[in-house]
């Protein structure tokens, strides 16, 4: 269950490539609870395609409590860049949620997310998650709708290649309101990308490449910050 779920908060929240989580469970007297912690350190902090870090590494972390029903809260830190984000250095998110089986091979996930930026409380936003994971593929949407209303849809596919490395292939398409870089322009981007992971010396490793076709609407100071980008990440569970 716990990784399963840390696979559909990492992808929704922010990583193209998951975090593995290792999941201690106890009893308790609601039922039995799995807990998990996990530390990554990546080259940059890609959202949507984008770096939140202006190019610069990211240290990451999050806990996560799953109920043996299926309900679960969390929480998710990065760094970020302070100029892009009106003086907040870091992104805390919090989110909770429902997610299940329907069969060994279809699943589902229904969670609410908050994005919280310290020292700039006016650009916090706040989303609904809906997606649906079968035979290897998931699609998704996210709708944010405080403060402002947008559209974030995604399809993904994961698969196995030989030597135990992981392959994953993701496209999403986020759909605004108002013009991308705040001005003019279009009001919708498409991001996409492709990961490899594989476990060693019992640390997740990965690399991917990612890239948008946001071109010149960027509202990102560095316009480097919306172009093609190579992130490699390396995770630990505690």
């Amino acid at each position: 269950m716990m990784k399963k779920l840390a696979v559909a908060v990492a992808t929704a929240s922010t990583l193209s490539f998951a975090n593995m989580a290792h999941a201690e469970e106890f009893d308790t007297a609601i039922g039995k609870i799995d807990s998990s912690m996990t530390v990554t350190l990546a080259t940059d902090y890609i959202w949507r395609g984008q770096s939140q870090t202006d190019g610069a590494g990211a240290i990451q972390g999050s806990l996560d409590f799953a109920h043996e029903s299926g309900l679960y809260v969390g929480a998710w830190a990065s760094n970020i860049d302070s100029e892009d984000f009106g003086g907040s250095s870091v992104e805390i998110d919090y989110y909770a949620g429902y997610g299940g089986s329907i069969t060994d091979d279809i699943s589902y996930d229904l969670q609410w997310a908050t994005y919280t930026y310290p020292k700039n409380s006016s650009i916090d936003v706040e989303e609904a998650l809906a997606s649906l994971s079968l035979y290897g593929f998931t699609v998704g949407a996210k709708y944010a709708y405080d403060p402002s209303s947008s559209l974030y849809t995604y399809i993904g596919y994961d698969f196995a290649l030989p030597y135990d490395i992981g392959l994953g292939l993701h496209y999403g398409l986020t759909d605004t309101k108002d013009p991308l870089d705040g001005v003019s322009g279009d009001e919708k981007y498409g991001d996409w990308a492709v990961t490899l992971g594989k476990t060693m010396l019992g640390l997740d490793w990965a690399v991917m490449y990612s890239d948008t076709d946001l071109g010149d609407d960027c509202a990102y100071s560095d316009q480097d910050s919306c172009d093609a980008n190579v992130t490699l990440s390396v995770s630990k569970s505690l």
